[in-house]
């Protein structure tokens, strides 16, 4: 069974985008993988703004992304970028972070103006870790997301649609880079 890491990228508690994490934790669950989750928001301010990676918290957390065989990423846009703290927990990973792994790019916002931000701003700096793939990510309105309560959770039938498809097309990815290294006994193959 294969680890996936669900990277949660919001500084605020309760989010929308933890709602989303959670929802695609869920599609995870179902498809039979292990579903782990980081919060980078709750890493050591300090530790993170100042690359400290022998703080035990941070080290933990790097240490996940390199245990993972997979990793969905989930960030609220702002000023028409991802998270500061995903850029700056992005700045720790070594320059190979990603090598071998599929990745999901997710956003929240509030506005389809936003849409871009996954493919212009993320997108690239995901590509600099060398990752196998970077999957189509998927952009989800603040609108269609409820951050607490009993309705928690992605609201909108089409958006849970929508998304219950990427999830689909990203296990797929990382199903075909899983079979890719069992054939050639565990070796990173790259196309």
């Amino acid at each position: 069974m294969s680890s996936i890491l669900l990277v949660s990228a919001s500084p605020s508690r309760p989010s929308r985008t933890a709602a989303l994490l959670d929802h695609v934790a869920t599609l995870v669950a179902e498809a039979g993988h292990d579903a782990v989750r980081l919060d980078v928001g709750s890493l050591p301010a300090e530790a993170l703004l100042h690359a400290d990676t022998t703080d035990d918290a941070v080290r933990a957390a790097l240490a996940e992304v390199e245990l993972s065989h997979a990793v969905v990423l989930a960030t609220p846009v702002y000023k028409t970028s991802y998270s500061g703290v995903l850029k700056t927990f992005l700045d720790l990973l070594p320059q190979k972070a990603f090598d071998g792994k599929t990745v999901l790019p997710l956003a929240t916002g509030g506005t389809i103006a936003h849409l871009l931000s996954i493919d212009y701003a993320l997108r690239p700096v995901l590509q600099s870790l060398c990752p196998r793939h970077v999957v189509p990510g998927r952009f989800v309105l603040d609108t269609h997301l409820q951050k607490d309560g009993p309705d928690r959770g992605v609201t909108d039938p089409e958006t849970r649609e929508s998304l219950r498809r990427t999830v689909e097309t990203f296990l797929g990815e990382h199903r075909g880079a899983s079979s890719t290294r069992a054939e050639h006994g565990d070796s990173l193959v790259t196309a």
